[in-house]
């Protein structure tokens, strides 16, 4: 499988009847600000290089954003932070995504979910978030190849990373999140960073609990690991 054939399956997958009764209600109710706007209302696939240097992990599409413009990250006020962090870091092409015509390229760097789906008030149940692991799953084993760094957006999504990379052998032992919580380490003859992030949602970045610079900090030093950008 390819990732372009991964990103196909994903828009296909109905296996968690919750999920899928959600994403497809907020398509049809939708938000006033978007009301004469078409929503997506499918599963999220990945967005960024097919062979990147740098995976960065989040936890689930917006219900607003994502689920409704088809571009993972894309559309609301945690897309408005990740993006124009990486484009002030020399990744994104544009500071901004708003839809999948908008002309956004990532270098080096692909981002994903740990699930596809928009779910209710942002919370995945467990039953869900194991249903969907193989997903992530699949897409790490496509691109280890060239990854050398991963981010974790939240703890939901560095644990469900830390959970992937040791079922794909990889030796890692319990890190417990916190911004800026990192582990290196070697496997299979490559060395590999491993570093966390507060999420960007508006619960931390309304609040100052994730800063602008914070953010940036942590993307950067992935970035600069993996030689998604220049030392």
């Amino acid at each position: 499988m390819t990732i372009a054939q991964l990103d196909e399956a994903i828009t296909q997958c109905t296996a968690c009847p919750r999920l899928v009764a959600w994403r497809e209600e907020v398509a049809v109710v939708k938000r006033k600000a978007y009301i004469d706007q078409e929503y997506w209302g499918k599963p999220i696939s990945g967005f960024g290089s097919d062979k990147p240097r740098l995976l960065i992990v989040g936890l689930a599409p917006g219900a607003h954003g994502a689920n409704r413009t088809g571009r993972i990250f894309t559309g609301d006020s945690s897309g408005d932070w990740l993006y124009g962090s990486l484009h002030r870091i020399g990744i994104a092409k544009i500071p901004t995504s708003t839809s999948r015509t908008d002309g956004q390229k990532l270098r080096h760097t692909r981002i994903n979910t740990a699930v596809r789906c928009a779910p209710p008030d942002n919370k995945p149940d467990t039953p869900e978030r194991d249903m969907c692991a193989p997903w992530l799953t699949r897409e790490i084993e496509l691109t280890l190849p060239t990854v050398r760094a991963f981010v974790g957006l939240g703890s939901f999504a560095w644990n469900a990373l830390i959970k992937t990379l040791r079922e794909l052998g990889h030796p890692i032992p319990a890190v417990k999140f916190g911004h800026g919580a990192e582990y290196t380490y070697s496997h299979g003859g490559n060395d590999y960073l491993l570093i966390a992030s507060y999420h960007p949602s508006q619960q931390n970045t309304f609040t100052g609990k994730l800063t602008h610079e914070q953010l940036d900090t942590v993307l950067e030093k992935a970035a600069r690991f993996s030689s998604a950008i220049w030392q």
